[in-house]
């Protein structure tokens, strides 16, 4: 395989890596928002998620019970936007921004107060990091041309990056195939006929919002415990947002939600490869212009370049029972 080849499957392979937080995010949202609650407070939930599995990673050297913490803070912070916004029909918008404020100050200073490094979480060695994984048959494939390069490329990843590719047909099928999956999506649309059919529009929204947060807690564990060696302050940087935007740009369905994190994540990976890149008569490129790359990419299809995306129909309002 050429030079040009090995680039491509660099490049690749880093856009996977990049995508797994933002499609995992993306799919918290897509069950919040199909429920008809607007869930702005990805970011919050990530960045506890992260702490959580770095901090108890730390502690106990296990990932997987890192892991476990990062799902249960995530799925806790998923039912206090679920009371605010269901049970009290609280502004949805609101209380994620409040949980995003909450967690970006929380959770350095927890970690100021229990590791005193400034705000970060000691760095995680081998044992408690997710360890890449070798699929079957990459090493015997290794020798053949394309086929082996690109078999390697798919194997040698964390459990967490097989487990967001596993959960975009998972969550489609959820959506499409179950009775779980077709009241979601009604009661996103016409919470009065879901509720006239005796079903309860609350418990719906409750039951969506926890798959939200088991979700956002894999996403934030990715971060600092597979990807990452810990938590740092701000760890995040804005993935739940990119995460929103992607499931807005998807037009809340899996597959383009899929497509669309994975355009982010490219121009997240090339903005990485470009930095010192020099053009011709104009010298090297501001490194705070490439860093600002996938960010302006997502102004510019939110800003109306991929057509018009049409939301849930309830979402963002509250449900109050006609009595």
């Amino acid at each position: 395989m050429g030079e040009n080849g090995v680039l491509l499957l660099l490049m690749i392979d880093a856009t996977v890596r990049v995508a797994t937080p933002l499609v995992l995010a993306a799919l918290a949202g897509l069950f919040a928002e199909r429920s008809g609650v607007v869930d702005i407070g990805l970011e919050g939930k990530m960045l506890g998620a992260s702490f959580a599995a770095a901090a108890v990673a730390t502690v106990t050297g296990s990932p997987w019970l890192g892991l476990v913490a990062a799902v249960l803070v995530s799925m806790a912070l998923s039912m206090v936007h679920a009371v605010a916004c269901v049970t009290y029909n609280g502004n949805q918008v609101v209380s994620g921004m409040a949980l995003n404020i909450l967690m970006a100050g929380l959770a350095p200073t927890l970690a100021f107060a229990w590791f005193s490094q400034g705000g970060q979480t000691p760095m995680l060695g081998p044992g408690a990091r997710f360890a890449p994984i070798v699929l079957p048959f990459a090493e015997a494939l290794a020798p053949v041309p394309v086929l082996g390069a690109i078999y390697g490329r798919i194997s040698g990843h964390n459990v967490l990056v097989y487990i967001a590719a596993l959960s975009v047909p998972l969550v489609a099928f959820v959506l499409y195939r179950t009775r779980f999956g077709l009241r979601l999506r009604a009661v996103g649309e016409n919470p009065q006929a879901v509720d006239t059919a005796g079903i309860s529009v609350a418990g719906l929204r409750y039951r969506a919002l926890l798959c939200n947060g088991v979700l956002c807690g894999l996403s934030g564990a990715y971060l600092s415990i597979a990807h990452g060696a810990g938590f740092v302050r701000d760890m995040t940087a804005g993935k739940g947002y990119l995460a929103l935007a992607a499931l807005i740009f998807g037009k809340w369905r899996p597959l383009p939600t899929l497509l669309a994190c994975l355009l982010f994540a490219f121009t997240d990976a090339l903005q990485a490869r470009l930095q010192g890149a020099v053009l011709p008569g104009l010298g090297a490129i501001p490194v705070q212009a490439i860093q600002a790359l996938p960010y302006v990419l997502t102004v510019l299809l939110l800003a109306g370049f991929v057509g018009k995306a049409m939301a849930p129909k309830a979402i963002g309002i509250p449900y109050v029972k006609e009595r």
